[in-house]
């Protein structure tokens, strides 16, 4: 089904197509050598060589021109989101956000792992985009052998762009503690800045005061891996990948109950039951009963809406969910729908900041209205009020992680209702309560 071609381009591409698909990656990736005399023989730094030999608006109208969306969850379009910079700021700061917190995401680790300098490079470029020289990454404090990895190629990174392009950029690596809504940008700042990490109210946007004050642009680590493509093949090429409005090629994490469950890059607008075939069905000997498309804050999709979705970030939403980390979770028939509420529930209760109450409150009590049922002593008025309260709360605090905590939860009752039902008045069979994101 999948025919490769081993060609590898000056601009470091491979080209694959599936089923008249048209994908590519880099096989760097391949290589598992992150080091900088590896990205060099493969054309590394060539991009930001060129971008330097351009005006900054115009790497900035490239970007744009390309269509790159955020990698990182929103989608927010990137060169839009440079352009808000101030051009006149005496300090600015590019932030990197690799805290890749969101449960069965796991491609900004791969990236780290085996091409850094891809990461570095667009970093580089992209600081030079919005007239900055300071460059903060912020990693998950799990990631400890990924920081060390990373520090080692900001290091050589640093020293061969400024020996070779004579151009200095301070980048640091800072590590996290292990909180999942440090994620949030705003979070993320604070916690860089030492503080708690709590999400900031908005406006101010980062933009116009982010770290210490200063203008500061937040990306995630795919999205600043994806500039360098853009800058060395043009706006163009990006385009000519994927749909209209969801330019590009993209990481897809697949986990679950999959026989090959791994990292893959593929075109956006590629079909989701296509992606799952490539992961080799399912490996539970059963039929899918629900698929998490964008990391387990995305409400799941049900199989006749798996049948028509494509991943992209307007198929997903047509079906009131979200793309977000493009991190596909697939659920067995065998397993329980009420216990995978009550995991992602639970995920969302525990990581909580506990800044706003409808999230501190809301979220606790969508665990507890799903623990309820598991258990055999929930009632109808229960399902009722789950659905009340996830239908009510997402929208009502400062960041959305209340909307992760409750929109899966309003799916899975309204999706699911008839398996939900039949868990009233009788405990669940434990063969089929085995779905959960904390074993």
């Amino acid at each position: 089904m999948v025919e490769i071609n081993q060609a590898v381009s000056l601009e470091r591409i491979r080209v694959w197509k599936v089923d008249g698909f048209e994908g590519v990656f880099s096989p760097l990736f391949l290589k598992n050598d992150p080091s900088l005399k590896s990205y060099l023989e493969e054309g590394g730094y060539r991009a930001l060589e060129r971008a330097l030999s351009m005006r900054p608006e115009e790497v900035i109208e490239e970007v744009k021109r390309s269509g790159l969306r955020g990698r990182g969850g929103a989608g927010f379009p990137t060169g839009v989101k440079w352009s808000f910079m101030p051009k006149d700021a005496e300090r600015k700061i590019l932030v990197c956000n690799a805290d890749e917190g969101e449960p069965a995401t796991f491609k900004d680790r791969y990236i780290i792992t085996f091409v850094p300098h891809l990461l570095v490079e667009g970093m580089m470029i992209s600081a030079y985009a919005i007239g900055a020289r300071e460059i903060f990454v912020y990693i998950r404090g799990e990631y400890w052998n990924e920081a060390l990895i990373l520090k080692k190629a900001v290091q050589e990174g640093v020293e061969y762009v400024k020996s070779k392009f004579g151009v200095s950029f301070d980048i640091k690596v800072m590590q996290g503690a292990g909180a999942y809504i440090v994620g949030e940008e705003t979070g993320l700042l604070n916690s860089l800045e030492g503080k708690r990490g709590h999400p900031r109210p908005r406006p101010p946007y980062p933009a116009q005061k982010g770290y210490m004050g200063y203008p500061t642009c937040v990306n995630n680590v795919e999205t600043l891996a994806c500039v360098p493509f853009i800058i060395n093949k043009g706006a163009d090429w990006f385009k000519s990948i994927g749909t209209e409005k969801s330019t590009g090629p993209k990481l897809f994490c697949v986990s679950g109950k999959v026989k090959k469950p791994g990292l893959y890059e593929l075109p956006m607008g590629f079909p989701l039951k296509k992606l799952i075939e490539l992961a080799g069905g399912t490996s539970c000997g059963g039929k899918i009963k629900a698929v998490i498309p964008g990391g387990t804050s995305a409400p799941p999709l049900t199989p006749d809406e798996l049948e028509k979705a494509t991943l992209d970030f307007e198929s997903i939403a047509s079906f009131g969910s979200f793309l977000g980390t493009a991190s596909c979770v697939v659920i067995c028939e065998h397993e329980c729908i009420v216990r995978v509420g009550w995991s992602m529930a639970h995920f969302y209760a525990d990581e909580s900041c506990g800044q706003c109450t409808t999230c501190r409150e809301g979220t606790r009590f969508i665990e507890y209205l799903f623990e309820k049922i598991e258990k055999g002593k929930g009632t109808e008025k229960d399902v009722m009020t789950l659905l009340d309260v996830s239908s009510c709360i997402p929208g009502s605090a400062i960041c959305a992680h209340v909307d992760a905590g409750s929109l899966p939860a309003k799916k899975i009752v309204s999706s699911f209702k008839e398996e939900v039902m039949s868990h009233l008045g009788k405990v669940c069979n434990g063969k089929n309560c085995e779905f959960s994101l904390h074993t």
